[in-house]
C-alpha cells in the first residue's frame, strides 16, 4: 500500500486568488481529477487515493471557498457554473487535454455538468453516491424558490459582519457531526484538518459562509435537462451508489427512490455499455468511512479500455 503521506500540495493562481490542490504521484501518468462534496474538501481522498492503482496522477483540488482555495471576492456570489469553470482552470493549468474525473456528491454533479460541455476532455466519470446532473424530484417548482433563496441569503450573510465564529476543536468537529450525520469521528478529523485554521483561542472555518445554503452552489435540472445533457456524454460512466447513502438530492424526497431509478434507466438506455452502476454496502460518506469497498471497483474501471456505445 502506499503511503498515504506521499502526496503534495499546489497552489494554482487564479483571478481572485488560488485554487489550492493535493497531487499523488507522477505528473506522467493518466490524470484523475477529484472533486469533494458541498463543504467538505480535498483531503475527502485522502483514504480512497492510497487504494487506487499506482500507474495513474491523481489531483484533488479545493473548490473556491472551501479547504485551503481562497474565498471569492465580496460582492461575486457563488454558482454551481462557477466550479464548472474551476474544473477547466485547474485542467489548464496542468495542461491537460483529457483526464478522468472521480466526484463525490456535489463533486460528482460537478464532474457531469463539466464533461457534458466539454465531452472531449473527460475520458471516464466516477459518482460516488452522486449524479452528473443534479434532477429535483419536484422538478421546476423549485427552481425560482431556489434563485431566490440563493439572493437572499447571500446578501444576508454579506450584511451580517459578524467576525470569525472561534470555537475549540470539540465544538467545531460536534457541530459538524451533528449537520452530517453520515460522517464518522474520524472522518470528521480527517475534513477538519483542511477545514479550519487555527487561531490564538482556538479554530475557526476555513470555508466561506455563503456557501452554507445548498441552493448556493447546487443548479437542479428537470427530467428533460437531465436526458439531454446525458446525450453529450462521450466518457464511460461509473456509478456507484451507498445503499444507506442519499437517494435524492432534495433530501425531504429522500425517502422516495423515484428520482434513482430515473437517473439510472436515463443513463443506461443513452449510454448503453459505457455505462456501470454498481451498488455497495455503506453511507453517504463510503469512499471515506470503508475506502475498501469501492477502491476494487474503481481500480478496475480506471483500468479498463473505454468502450464505445454501438450505434
Amino acid at each position: 500500500e502506499r503511503e498515504a503521506g506521499l502526496f503534495s500540495e499546489l497552489k494554482l493562481a487564479v483571478p481572485w486568488g488560488h485554487i489550492a490542490i493535493k497531487v499523488w504521484g507522477s505528473q506522467r501518468k493518466r490524470p484523475v481529477l477529484c472533486l469533494h462534496g458541498w463543504l467538505d474538501n480535498a483531503n475527502s481522498f485522502d483514504r480512497l487515493i492510497p487504494l487506487l492503482p499506482q500507474d495513474f496522477h491523481y489531483v484533488a483540488m479545493d473548490f473556491g471557498g472551501h479547504g485551503f482555495s481562497s474565498h471569492y471576492s465580496p460582492g461575486l456570489p457563488y454558482y454551481h457554473q462557477n466550479f464548472i469553470f474551476e474544473v477547466l482552470r485547474v485542467a489548464t493549468a496542468l495542461k491537460w487535454t483529457q483526464f478522468s474525473l472521480l466526484g463525490h456528491s456535489f463533486g460528482g454533479s460537478v464532474g457531469g455538468m463539466f464533461a457534458s460541455i466539454f465531452p472531449e476532455m473527460v475520458d471516464k466519470l466516477i459518482l460516488l453516491d452522486s449524479a452528473p446532473f443534479f434532477l429535483d424530484s419536484n422538478e421546476t417548482d423549485n427552481i425560482l424558490t431556489f434563485k431566490r433563496r440563493n439572493i437572499e441569503h447571500t446578501l444576508q450573510v454579506e450584511a451580517s459582519r459578524k467576525s470569525l465564529r472561534v470555537s475549540s476543536h470539540e465544538e467545531i468537529l460536534q457541530r459538524l457531526l451533528d449537520n452530517n450525520s453520515h460522517l464518522n469521528r474520524e472522518c470528521g478529523e480527517i475534513l477538519l484538518q483542511r477545514g479550519t485554521t487555527k487561531m490564538a483561542t482556538g479554530l475557526v472555518l476555513n470555508r466561506d459562509r455563503r456557501l452554507s445554503l445548498p441552493e448556493n452552489s447546487f443548479d437542479l435540472v428537470s427530467k428533460d435537462m437531465f436526458t439531454q445533457f446525458t446525450r453529450s456524454l462521450q466518457a464511460n460512466v461509473l456509478l456507484i451508489k451507498a445503499i444507506q447513502g442519499f437517494n435524492d438530492v432534495m433530501r425531504t424526497n429522500d425517502g422516495r427512490k423515484e428520482a434513482l431509478f430515473f437517473i439510472v434507466d436515463t443513463m443506461k438506455s443513452i449510454l448503453k455499455e459505457r455505462f456501470q452502476f454498481v451498488e455497495v454496502p455503506g453511507n453517504h460518506y463510503v469512499h471515506m468511512s470503508e475506502p475498501h469497498q469501492v477502491a476494487g471497483i474503481i481500480s478496475s474501471f480506471l483500468q479498463s479500455q473505454p468502450k464505445t456505445s454501438k450505434l
